[in-house]
């Protein structure tokens, strides 16, 4: 029995020994799955090839996979939207190994959720309507210090400066121009016609959650304004964005911008998200050697905090509200604020001041009904040379949704109310505020619409829109719209959209423009509203190849036809800007593609182009619109490499000729811009924990529109105050022999930007 005994003690001990040595001979490996943008991706997927051993995340991220053999392994790491990633690793006998993955967003081609196609959250392929996402993982491969500049590696997107000196501008889509174009922030008409201008300036990127884009009329379901397309800015849920993040960038030419976002738990109830962005920009520089900036200076803060309320049945309740401040000024080297509105030393200065507010409340009813509602106030005090522009702005809107599935049919019925002040000192508006025959413009625009989105089977489906509208100026008016979408297959997806939409005369807009190139705005009377009337088609191809990779390839067709078109008049005065509605006609047709493929290998691609013919047609004549192109070309090639810890980007765009705005048969610069492209290219490291830098050179290739052109871009720079013009009574310039082109001084001539090439060097730390 004592023998026994000491046998069985031999034999735990040699199991405990055997047990020590086999365990001492595997491996593990732990880490954490993260997006591209620095969000943990729970309960994604991993395997080593060819073995059982694998395992998933938890809801942080965080994976363990332990009691792994040594040897050489393949980590696939794969989650539902992103680009699946293969690692080689080698795991040593006893080894530890901590190891992080990254994975790239496939939101370009898988199934995102959208809301501005249709104003209710719907899967996008199931969208009849097509809508373009973007989300800040394609704004980060090239960085910008406000969505306005970000937006030029969107196919058929362009900004465009329309002032050489205090460098404002607008947002075309598919070659129409700024007016045309409705910008949303969370689905709310919250930025006024001045949008693309002040209101894409300022919002911090770090709160972005996804740009949606509509192009082609959505005048149906959002108003005016919507004529051309729009885009619907998201902002970041309180409850999903990172405890805090900031992201500061700086350039060569002493550019300074910072994001900085905080979130915070105000109790049990309510979740809050704050933002601050800041950007400054104080250097004289004239490469073109015209005695004017090249780019405006600025100073400029925005702060946004949205609040998240917490309700029985995951009821939404949200508010939000933005303050922005800009003070920007161009012109002479020479200037300082004591000559401000001044004759002695030309610049323009532009001093902004915003307030926005807006919010969203789902009613307490068995049905989905949805409150909406926003309000901004924007004070402009701007002066052009010797000429004030004193300007204030307020518009309010409410809307009232309720959405409604019976059967087939999803029903969107909705009410909205929007009203606009403006006044200003110019006689667009009567004068002066004290001056007894000022007048105020001031519009009431309420409306109703009905949408039913009919699913006949798996394969298609129809919507029926239809918005009636009544204006204060203009009457009545109505906007129906038809969309079919057709399922070839769950990969080939065809949708075909026809409607209308309209559009107003909006003084800020029209003055604005006017102002900025130093010509006198006149608005002629009883202008009716602008109308369109449109057709486009849309082709998807989604791709899932077996080595994981996975693609897309859109075709998009469009064709409109304008009638009562708010015509911009350069040509009949130099001096001034004639808003009248055309007698004629307008088209805008073309075709765009768009192309993207990522692969397994660490690279991932994404092309665009649009051909496009943009004209007017008035008494028989047929003229090509100026300041848009024929053809517009995107690109962006991205490269993982060093286990995904750097990534190289490189990005640019490509514009064909375009027709410019000429003071006169005698004017001697080119009437025509050339073929142009501003190139990026970009290194960010990502391999310390919760940072990321980066770092690269904007505009490769130092195009300025100035570049192989004799005459200068700004006409009579030497004499911005005229005083070396002749005028007749029209007040049309006379050529003299000290002025044998008959100019006068004009920095409304400019289709790109003026800013050469710069190096940038940016970091980013955010904390889950």
């Amino acid at each position: 029995m004592k023998g026994f005994n000491l046998y069985k003690y031999y034999l735990v001990l040699f199991s405990f020994a055997l047990g020590s040595t086999i365990y001492a001979q595997e491996a593990s490996l732990s880490g954490k799955v993260i997006s591209d943008s620095g969000e943990p991706l729970s309960f994604a997927s991993l395997a080593l090839e060819g073995t059982p051993y694998g395992g998933s995340t938890d809801e942080e991220g965080v994976f363990a996979i332990s009691r792994v053999p040594a040897g050489s392994y393949k980590v696939i790491v794969s989650y539902l939207g992103y680009q699946t990633e293969q690692r080689k690793i080698e795991l040593k006998s006893g080894q530890k190994l901590q190891l992080d993955f990254s994975l790239a967003s496939l939101s370009n081609i898988m199934d995102e959720v959208v809301v501005t196609g249709t104003m209710k959250e719907v899967n996008r392929l199931e969208s009849p309507v097509p809508v373009e996402v973007y989300n800040p993982t394609f704004f980060k491969k090239n960085p910008t210090p406000n969505i306005y500049e970000a937006l030029q590696n969107v196919n058929g997107v362009r900004p465009q400066l329309n002032c050489q000196v205090c460098n404002t501008g607008d947002i075309h889509i598919n070659g129409l121009e700024g007016p045309y174009t409705m910008v949303l922030i969370d689905g709310m008409p919250i930025v006024s016609s001045l949008a693309t201008v002040y209101g894409l300036s300022g919002i911090p990127n770090s709160l972005v959650e996804r740009m949606e884009i509509v192009k082609g009329p959505a005048s149906s379901l959002y108003g005016s304004e919507a004529i051309g397309g729009l885009i619907n800015i998201i902002t970041k849920s309180p409850d999903k964005a990172p405890l805090f993040s900031a992201d500061v960038m700086g350039t060569s030419w002493e550019e300074l911008n910072a994001d900085v976002g905080v979130r915070f738990n105000a109790g049990a109830k309510a979740s809050v998200l704050t933002g601050v962005n800041y950007y400054h920009y104080d250097n004289l520089i004239d490469n073109n050697n015209d005695n004017f900036t090249d780019v405006t200076n600025q100073k400029r803060v925005s702060v946004f905090q949205k609040w998240n309320f917490k309700r029985s049945n995951n009821r939404l309740f949200t508010l939000a509200a933005r303050y922005y401040w800009e003070d920007r000024w161009g012109g002479e080297l020479d200037w300082t604020s004591e000559f401000r509105g001044g004759d002695e030393i030309y610049g323009e200065a532009i001093t902004t001041e915003r307030w926005e507010l807006l919010g969203q409340y789902q009613l307490p009813t068995a049905d989905n009904m949805l409150f909406s509602w926003s309000f901004n106030s924007h004070h402009q005090n701007s002066v052009y040379g010797d000429t004030p522009y004193l300007a204030d702005q307020r518009i309010g809107f409410g809307q009232l949704t309720w959405d409604k599935a019976i059967g087939k049919h999803d029903l969107l019925i909705g009410s909205a109310l929007r009203y606009t002040y403006y006044d200003d000192n110019t006689p667009a508006t009567g004068g002066e505020a004290d001056d007894p025959n000022n007048q105020p413009d001031e519009i009431w625009l309420p409306g109703i619409f009905f949408q039913d989105e009919i699913t006949f089977n798996a394969k298609h489906k129809v919507l029926l829109g239809l918005r009636y509208d009544y204006n204060t100026h203009h009457g009545n008016i109505f906007t129906p719209r038809l969309a079919y979408k057709w399922s070839l297959t769950p990969t080939d997806i065809f949708r075909l959209n026809a409607g209308t939409g309209f559009r107003v005369v909006n003084l800020f807009t029209e003055d604005h423009a006017a102002l900025t190139g130093a010509r006198e705005v006149v608005i002629q009377e009883q202008l009716a509203p602008e109308r369109s009337y449109n057709i486009n088609a849309n082709y998807i191809k989604k791709m899932y190849l077996e080595n994981g990779g996975s693609g897309s390839i859109e075709l998009s067709a469009w064709y409109t036809h304008f009638t009562n078109v708010i015509f911009p008049d350069y040509e009949t005065n130099a001096n001034q800007i004639i808003y009248d509605n055309l007698d004629g006609f307008a088209v805008t047709k073309g075709v765009s593609l768009n192309a993207d493929l990522s692969l397994p290998n660490g690279f991932s691609f994404l092309l665009g182009g649009s051909l496009m013919d943009v004209s007017t047609e008035e008494g028989g004549v047929r003229e090509r619109q100026i300041l848009t192109e024929r053809f517009t070309g995107t690109w962006s090639i991205s490269y993982r490499f060093l286990n995904d810890k750097l990534v190289a980007d490189y990005t640019g765009n490509v514009y064909g000729p375009m027709l410019l705005p000429l003071l006169g048969e005698l004017d001697p610069r080119p009437g025509e811009s050339p073929w142009w492209s501003i190139q990026n290219i970009q290194l960010t490291y990502r391999g310390m924990p919760n940072f990321e830098i980066y770092g690269g050179v904007k505009n490769l290739l130092n195009w300025t529109p100035w570049k192989n052109q004799e005459e200068p871009i700004i006409a009579r720079s030497f004499d911005p105050f005229n005083r070396g013009v002749e005028f007749d009574d029209g007040g049309n310039v006379i050529a003299t022999s000290s002025n044998p082109n008959a100019l006068s001084f004009d920095p409304s001539y400019v289709y790109g930007p003026n800013q050469g090439i710069r190096v940038f060097l940016g970091i980013r730390y955010s904390i889950r």
